[in-house]
C-alpha cells in the first residue's frame, strides 16, 4: 500500500458481552487495493466491518469510525449482508440514492449525480430496469440493484459484505471483476468472502480472521497455504497458477 490509508485500523477490538470477538486487529487499506477479508463463520468479519464504520462500539482506532456521519459517507459506500428491498421505489430513484452524501438535503440531482447513477446501473447490467419497482425483482436481481447504490456513491472506499451471495456464477465472476477493475482505477475495496476460489483469483490482498483475530495478511498465493487452510478453515485444498490465472479449488474436510 502506497499514500495515505482510506480505512487504517489500530489495536482494534469489538467486544460482545464479556468477550472480545475481534481482538487487537491492526491493518491499512489503500488505494488500488482489493481486499478479500475471509474466515470461517463466525470468526468475526462483520463485526469487524460494522465497528470499523462507527455502527457498533469498538475499541482501539478506526480512521472511518472518528468521522461525522456526512464525511463518513463521501469516504465510504457500505453494502451490508442483507438485500431484500421492502418498498415500491424504482430502480433508478433506489440507485439514486447513493448520491445523497454529494448533495444538500432537498436539492436537486445534478447533472453528475445522474451520470453516476446511469453509469453504475450500466455496470450492473440494469438497463431497461429504470421504472421497474425494486421490492418485486428477484433476490438476485436485488442484490445488483443494491450493488448499484454504493456503485453510485462513487466512494474511495467500498466495504461489501458478501458481496457475492444469492448470485449467479455469471454475476459473481462479473462483480469480482468490476471490484477489481474500480480498484485498479484507484479506488479500493474491501469485501467478506466465503469463495475462497473468488478470492485467490480476483483479490490482490487477503486478510484473514480466525476467532476474532487477524493471523494473515498478503497476497493469496502468500496465504492460502496448506498450514493455514488446515488450521482455519479444517480443509485441503488444490491451489495453482494455470495459463488463465489463479485456480482454488477446496478438496476434502480435515476430520
Amino acid at each position: 500500500m502506497t499514500g495515505t490509508p482510506l480505512l487504517s485500523l489500530d489495536a482494534f477490538s469489538v467486544a460482545r458481552g464479556p468477550c472480545d470477538v475481534v481482538q487487537d486487529v491492526t491493518c491499512a487499506i489503500g488505494a488500488g487495493e482489493f481486499v478479500g477479508l475471509i474466515g470461517p463463520n463466525g470468526a468475526g468479519k462483520t463485526t469487524l466491518m460494522r465497528a470499523a464504520l462507527g455502527l457498533i462500539p469498538a475499541r482501539g482506532q478506526s480512521s472511518l469510525a472518528v468521522l461525522d456521519r456526512a464525511a463518513r459517507a463521501r469516504a465510504v459506500a457500505w453494502l451490508p449482508q442483507q438485500r431484500e428491498i421492502a418498498w415500491p421505489i424504482s430502480v433508478e430513484n433506489l440507485v439514486a440514492l447513493g448520491r445523497s452524501p454529494h448533495r444538500a438535503a432537498g436539492r436537486p440531482m445534478s447533472d453528475a449525480d445522474r451520470a453516476a447513477t446511469v453509469r453504475a446501473m450500466a455496470r450492473m447490467g440494469l438497463d431497461g430496469f429504470q421504472a421497474r419497482a425494486a421490492n418485486r425483482l428477484s433476490g438476485g436481481e436485488q442484490a445488483r440493484v443494491l450493488i448499484a447504490r454504493a456503485l453510485a456513491q462513487d466512494s474511495p472506499l467500498l466495504m461489501a459484505d458478501e458481496p457475492a451471495a444469492g448470485l449467479d456464477p455469471s454475476s459473481q465472476i462479473s462483480l469480482m471483476e468490476l471490484f477489481a477493475a474500480q480498484a485498479a482505477e484507484g479506488q479500493a475495496v474491501l469485501a467478506s468472502m466465503h469463495d475462497l476460489g473468488l478470492a485467490a483469483r480476483h483479490c490482490t490482498r487477503l486478510l484473514v480472521l480466525h476467532r476474532g483475530r487477524l493471523v494473515a495478511d498478503g497476497a493469496p498465493d502468500t496465504v492460502l497455504t496448506p498450514d493455514l487452510l488446515a488450521t482455519v478453515f479444517q480443509i485441503t485444498a488444490h491451489y495453482a497458477r494455470g495459463a488463465d490465472g489463479p485456480i482454488f479449488q477446496p478438496l476434502g474436510v480435515i476430520r
